[in-house]
């Protein structure tokens, strides 16, 4: 019993070297482009800043960590496939063979939609959230911000939307688990509705347009994790 725990940690040591390897190899290709990826990162902002306007660094040494962190950031990302494959390689050999075919779909459809939360938030909610903030600055007033608070903030934002688009991963799961029953998605429907508006509202900036941008897609993917969840209680009672 021991030995098959000790073998165990000794397995979970060398997946967790694996996925930290691949990342960190990623990275010192990537570092060298940290500066271009900053800029990519920054876009948004800098698309709708006023002629001959910027972001600041206030530390000193912030114009150098900030660009490593993005570049840290963005080989986790592209890292990701790797990572989940070896966290799947040490759960498996644990699972019965119904529980892997369900596993794996609903783990490539988690990693989809996260990716896909995060690029709606890049390439939809950023821009329209930073012409309504550019659109609202006072006259006279300089619209600058701190590079490292930037990155906080879109990481913040990331993983807001990143998790938001999980929402029908999580809806299945609870109706294949017994929690809840499809039936009752629907009777509740209306405080999940209320309940994504407030989410929304705690976690964007304060203007409506932005909470509309979070909170609508929140409520459609809902639907669609009811959707998925019904097929999937139809093909289990077959």
């Amino acid at each position: 019993m021991q030995d098959s725990f000790i073998s165990h940690l000794v397995e979970l040591r060398n997946r967790l070297v694996k996925a930290l390897l691949a990342v960190f190899v990623i990275f010192l290709c990537l570092v060298w482009w940290a500066k271009d990826l900053y800029a990519l990162l920054a876009a948004p902002l800098m698309a709708v800043l006023p002629q001959g306007g910027q972001m600041i660094a206030t530390d000193v040494v912030g114009v150098f960590l900030v660009p490593v962190k993005v570049a840290g950031w963005v080989s986790l990302l592209i890292a990701m496939p790797y990572i989940l494959y070896q966290a799947w390689s040490f759960i498996a050999p644990g699972l019965y063979a119904h529980e892997k075919r369900l596993a794996v779909p609903l783990l490539v459809a988690s990693c989809l939609l996260f990716v896909a939360g995060m690029a709606f938030a890049y390439f939809v909610f950023f821009p329209g959230m930073f012409r309504v903030m550019a659109s609202f600055t006072p006259e006279g007033v300089a619209w600058m911000t701190d590079i490292d608070k930037y990155l906080g903030f879109v990481m913040g934002m990331f993983l807001a939307f990143g998790a938001t688009f999980e929402v029908p991963v999580v809806v299945v799961l609870l109706v294949i688990m017994g929690v809840v029953s499809v039936e009752k998605l629907g009777e509740i429907r209306r405080y999940v509705i209320v309940g994504a508006f407030v989410v929304a509202a705690v976690i964007t900036p304060p203007d409506v347009a932005s909470q509309l941008m979070l909170a609508i897609p929140m409520c459609l993917l809902y639907e669609a994790g009811i959707l998925v969840a019904r097929v999937v209680v139809r093909k289990r009672a077959v």
